[in-house]
Parts: C-alpha cells; sequence; structure tokens
C-alpha cells in the first residue's frame, strides 16, 4: 500500500510503499481508508512532540479518520495506540474504537470536523455536570476547535457564550457561529486580560486552548471581578498553543469556587469517547456543526505539510485518491 511515513521526527513525511498492516487482535479488522484530518495532534504525533508519543519508528501519522469494513460499512475510528496510523491506504481498526456512518454522509466531513469538534464536546459532555443557561468561555476561539467549541457551546445550550482570541478577522466571524461577545487578546498580554474579566468576570465554564501566559494572567482579573465568588467557575484546560505551564495563583483556589482540570486522551477513557461519537457525528452529518475543509491527495502529502497553513481551515487526505 502507498502511506505517509515518518522516518525522522525531524524531517516531513514522505509518500512511500509501505508494508500492509496485519490485524492481531480478535476486535481487530484491516479496512480502507477513505479520508483522515491533519489534525494540531497528528503535527505532534509525527514530531514526537505529543505527551503520548513514543521513539518508535517508522511512523505512519493519523489518529481518526474514515474507513470502509470489508463488508462495505462506512465508519468512523479511532486509532488503535501503535505506529500503524491513517494517513494510509489500509490501517487496522478496533472495532471497539468505531461507529458506523449514516447513509450518505460524506466521509471527508467528518474526518475534517470530528477531531476538532471532539474536545469541546467531550469536554462539556463527560468532565463536567454542563448544564443548559450555563455562560462559557473559548480561550483560544480563533482556532478550528475553538471555533467548534464556540457552536458546540451554544449547540448544548449555553446561554451565553464568549470567544477570545487574537486575530481580529476571525473573532469578527463568531457571532455567526454562535458567539454573543468577543474578546481581543491583541496588544499588551496584562491589559488583554484586564479586557477578559471585564467581559468575563461572570461565566460558568472556561474551555482553555491556550494555557500559558494568557490563562496565567486571566484567571484573577476574572475572580476578582466575580459578583459572587462563591459561584463555581470551572476552568478546562485542553490545549496549550500558548504555551505549556501557567502559574496559577494559589489567592485563586482560595478566594473563590475556582475549580481547574483538565480534559484529553487519559482523563476520559476510550470508551467514554465512542460513547459520545453518534451524536457528535449526527450533529455534523446534519448540518448543526460547520467546518471550513480543504482535501487533499494524501499522494501530495509533503506539499502540503510545509505549505503555510491557513488557520481557517481543516485540511484532509484522502490515500485513495492519486
Amino acid at each position: 500500500m502507498y502511506a505517509a511515513v515518518v522516518r525522522s521526527f525531524h524531517t516531513t513525511p514522505k509518500y512511500e510503499v509501505f508494508d500492509d498492516p496485519q490485524p492481531s487482535g480478535k476486535n481487530e479488522i484491516l479496512a480502507d481508508v477513505l479520508a483522515a484530518g491533519l489534525h494540531t495532534r497528528v503535527r505532534s504525533q509525527a514530531n514526537g512532540s505529543h505527551y503520548t508519543s513514543t521513539d518508535e519508528l517508522p511512523l505512519i501519522p493519523g489518529i481518526d479518520g474514515v474507513g470502509r469494513l470489508p463488508d462495505g460499512q462506512l465508519v468512523y475510528f479511532v486509532a488503535p495506540d501503535t505506529s500503524f496510523g491513517t494517513f494510509a491506504e489500509k490501517t487496522v481498526i478496533d472495532l471497539r474504537r468505531s461507529v458506523p456512518l449514516p447513509e450518505g454522509v460524506d466521509p471527508v466531513l467528518i474526518a475534517a470536523a470530528m477531531n476538532p469538534a471532539m474536545s469541546s464536546w467531550v469536554a462539556l459532555q463527560r468532565r463536567i455536570d454542563f448544564q443548559p443557561g450555563h455562560k462559557v468561555l473559548v480561550l483560544g476561539a480563533t482556532g478550528n476547535s475553538g471555533q467548534m467549541a464556540v457552536q458546540i457551546a451554544k449547540l448544548l445550550g449555553a446561554s451565553k457564550v464568549i470567544g477570545a482570541g487574537r486575530d481580529q478577522e476571525r473573532l469578527n466571524s463568531l457571532a455567526a457561529l454562535g458567539a454573543d461577545t468577543v474578546v481581543s487578546l491583541a496588544g499588551d498580554p496584562e491589559e488583554a486580560a484586564e479586557r477578559l474579566g471585564e467581559a468575563a468576570s461572570e461565566v460558568d465554564i472556561v474551555i482553555d486552548y491556550l494555557w500559558g501566559k494568557p490563562a496565567e494572567l486571566a484567571m484573577l482579573p476574572m475572580l476578582t471581578k466575580r459578583t459572587d465568588r462563591s459561584r463555581a467557575l470551572t476552568w478546562i484546560q485542553i490545549g496549550s498553543v500558548a504555551g505549556p505551564t501557567a502559574a496559577v495563583p494559589s489567592v485563586a483556589l482560595r478566594s473563590a469556587n475556582f475549580q481547574l482540570l483538565g480534559s484529553g486522551q487519559g482523563s476520559v477513557s476510550t470508551a467514554g469517547y465512542v460513547a459520545e461519537f453518534p451524536a457528535l457525528i449526527d450533529a455534523i452529518a446534519t448540518g448543526k456543526l460547520t467546518v471550513n475543509l480543504a482535501s487533499f491527495p494524501l499522494s501530495k502529502v509533503e506539499d502540503v505539510w510545509n505549505a503555510p497553513s491557513n488557520l481557517g481551515q481543516r485540511v484532509v487526505f484522502i490515500p485513495t485518491f492519486r
């Protein structure tokens, strides 16, 4: 088969011939890959920087996708935790980590939208007791996952959604996705934190894709401006675009009902993720959630990988199209 292959964590994946992977467990099956998304998580997998990465090479990147089983059934699946990922014409699917797709659904759309949508969907459905009427701040709302989080918070019943980010053009587009208010994080970081404190002091939940200094600086302004500090504020740490660490002020934990937790691979079981797939797929397939996508043959992986990224698009590779 043809696949995108990583032979060094310091080089781009190369499109080349590779041996077909072989199923080894009773729940595994070899399937054709129809579409697989180039997510931020995939890039960190391919360069060895993700916290789940091992030093095992060669590596076929790709963590999820849409596949066709030998009986013709289309499924969305999350790849097993091996070095054989989804950027290939064929891959091994663990049936326990897959769900059937409705007839007529667009495989490219599902491959594009599921990963960026999954982080906030699972966080709100599995990590906290989210209730309709809660107010939500999306910190890092101008990225693909952040844009999805804005839509998902509204879809699940948030009474107010605030989107915060640096890209003003993309901030301006968030209203059409459901944001009630936007806050620019451009300019002086401390001034941006004060703006965030003014706008988001009454939220119930923060979905944080940034972490680092933006999170560190925003915590106290948001908490000190709350009208009732005993009302819970739950901060869900998902991404770390702005830095892997943030100094949490101890007073933040003592002076307010402030809960800090994470959501990601490990904090939610695989079974927990899979249980959320059908409802999320339905929301995507029926147009309740939208994604800006661009599809390419997998044979173009080197060119696309090295091209300047368009933050407005989710890249999907189609392995069987050359």
